[in-house]
């Protein structure tokens, strides 16, 4: 056999037994489905062996969070009340995103001076003598109740500055990581996480059973997903749209102050 001959078979079976892998994989992804349980002993952990995270910045250093994946599209749902004169907390994205002609203005409440450029108030949400009353028309609560302890003087600031007839859009955590950058930021600690039931019960106490509605989403591989700080287009549109309510990575709340606020 010639040199040539040589080197050619030799990179024939080099070829050969690199594609072995994928082969492999690609037929096992063939023949098992999602449904498939491993015996004892047998799960493929892959990159989720470890014991750190693949990413602490919560997948936004690989294609944006997989939580704000559900906190914009709960805020897209109910564009529709965010209008007249809006409250959000620390920035005024969503406000401006989800406001379109109907935001007549937009106030913000930072926790300390000089965090936001256009903040027109001060202070901690728990403790908030100074926000005006029957203010505001709508209130955008997202990520933020998990840095208050005090939950239930929280929730009645905001039941008194919404107008009657006024609505809350909140996001809270789930199942999720600490942040423990914005602890510090906020001046807090990280003091909870929450369920749909918890949430809801928090805030049926002050607006009123009728007036409150909450929705929880994430399912297992995406908690893990968020866990692991992978980035949101790491999983595909059925993957995150999946809804398991044993795994709630992320809640969601509107609530309605009465029209008669008695």
């Amino acid at each position: 056999m010639s040199v040539l001959a040589s080197a050619r078979a030799i990179a024939g079976r080099v070829v050969f037994l690199a594609s072995l892998p994928p082969l492999r994989r690609w037929w096992r992804g063939r023949r098992e489905s999602a449904q498939d349980v491993p015996p004892i002993g047998l799960v493929r952990f892959g990159s989720f062996r470890r014991l750190d995270p693949i990413s602490r910045d919560w997948g936004d250093d690989r294609g944006g969070p997989i939580d704000r994946h559900y906190i914009t599209g709960f805020l897209d749902r109910n564009r529709g009340d965010v209008g007249g004169r809006v409250l959000e907390i620390a920035e005024d994205v969503y406000a401006r995103w989800f406001g379109d002609d109907r935001v007549t203005r937009i106030d913000v409440l930072q926790y300390r001076d000089g965090e936001h450029p256009r903040a027109t108030f001060t202070g901690d949400l728990a403790d908030a003598p100074h926000l005006p009353s029957d203010a505001f028309d709508c209130v955008i609560l997202t990520q933020t109740l998990q840095l208050i302890y005090d939950l239930r003087a929280a929730v009645a600031t905001v039941h008194r500055i919404l107008r009657p007839g006024g609505v809350v859009l909140v996001t809270v955590p789930g199942i999720t990581p600490v942040n423990r950058h914005d602890s510090e930021s906020w001046g807090n600690h990280w003091c909870w996480s929450f369920t749909a039931l918890s949430v809801r019960r928090l805030f049926e106490e002050r607006f009123g059973t009728e007036h409150v509605r909450t929705e929880s989403f994430g399912n297992v591989l995406v908690a893990a997903a968020f866990l692991y700080g992978l980035g949101r287009g790491e999983l595909t549109r059925t993957e995150l749209d999946h809804h398991d309510p044993d795994y709630e990575m992320l809640i969601a709340l509107r609530a309605k102050k009465a029209e008669s606020s008695g």
